[in-house]
């Protein structure tokens, strides 16, 4: 792996004739990495929850960049369903799939459920994206040298797997809690995935990334409460912007010296800011015993089977 510490968009390359699938490409870091790719040359499916954000969108990313190759379609990954029905027209629009970014996410949320009955943190940030790939997994084997990219956090420290109360149901659920452990469960999957790529002999990388700390407006909600607002400005004086945020993954999307099971994430102090360079998570993260455990509830939970991952390719 290439060790540079200075890596920017301008080393995205050539990108002409990549598809690419970006989640949650409306705002924040979604928005960038979106905004980046197209502009060294890829067709980027720009996913999002609405008509009106879509609309919106394109007209901000035309008059930005002028003619571009994006399209947008309707994902909500928080509903099963939806998550189906997007994979079923994207297959009927393209017959490849080079860059699955991941990047879509909830952060430390009141306790709620998905429209399918699954803890709001775990469906959307990790289970909705478990079907969407397992959906799209015949045209990641199709295409040589594809990528899925997965979005943690540095908040996957705090995370813990508890696979007889996977989803809170034993009333001990909080906010940071659930966040930690839908952060974790990205990295689990990621590494999870890789294995199984290598095992099957699938032509494709499975490979992770965090923003570190950007100012998105993920956490916005936090600050809801009268006796926090004031803290607003303090906390994210200095951090990085979502253009900033968005290198790590951009650079584990891209990046040909990366390999798979890479994670990268700021280079700088606590990895919270600064240049994308690989990184490394915590223990727990890389227990295949507990990957393995995720996986078989992830196909309980979703219905997506990866079975076709059994089946080398020739």
């Amino acid at each position: 792996m290439n060790a540079r510490t200075n890596w920017t968009e301008a080393d995205l390359g050539d990108l002409s004739g990549k598809v690419a699938i970006v989640t949650g490409a409306n705002s924040g870091l979604g928005l960038e990495t979106s905004r980046a790719l197209l502009k060294a040359g890829a067709h980027v499916v720009m996913t999002m929850r609405s008509e009106a954000k879509a609309h919106s969108t394109v007209a901000t990313l035309q008059a930005d960049l002028g003619d571009v190759s994006l399209e947008t379609m309707l994902l909500d990954l928080a509903d099963l369903e939806s998550v189906r029905r997007f994979s079923e027209m994207f297959h009927g629009k393209h017959s490849r799939l080079d860059l699955l970014i991941n990047n879509a996410g909830i952060m430390m949320t009141d306790a709620q459920l998905t429209i399918d009955g699954l803890e709001s943190q775990l469906g959307t940030n990790h289970l909705g994206h478990f079907a969407l790939t397992g959906h799209l997994l015949d045209l990641i084997r199709a295409t040589p040298g594809a990528r899925v990219v997965s979005l943690s956090s540095v908040a996957h420290r705090w995370g813990f797997m508890e696979f007889g109360n996977l989803m809170f149901q034993n009333g001990s659920y909080t906010p940071r809690a659930a966040y930690g452990r839908s952060k974790l469960a990205n990295l689990l999957f990621a590494y999870e995935l890789q294995r199984q790529f290598e095992a099957a002999g699938v032509d494709a990388i499975s490979v992770a990334a965090h923003p570190g700390t950007a100012g998105t407006g993920l956490a916005d909600h936090l600050f809801n409460r009268w006796y926090l607002r004031p803290l607003k400005p303090l906390v994210f004086l200095g951090i990085q912007t979502p253009k900033q945020g968005a290198r790590p993954s951009l650079r584990a999307a891209t990046d040909p010296h990366a390999n798979g099971g890479d994670y990268f994430g700021p280079g700088g102090r606590k990895e919270y800011r600064g240049a994308p360079v690989l990184v490394e998570s915590n223990a727990a993260s890389h227990s295949e015993v507990d990957a393995r455990k995720l996986w078989v509830e992830s196909e309980r939970l979703t219905g997506v089977n990866y079975e076709s991952l059994r089946t080398p390719t020739e």
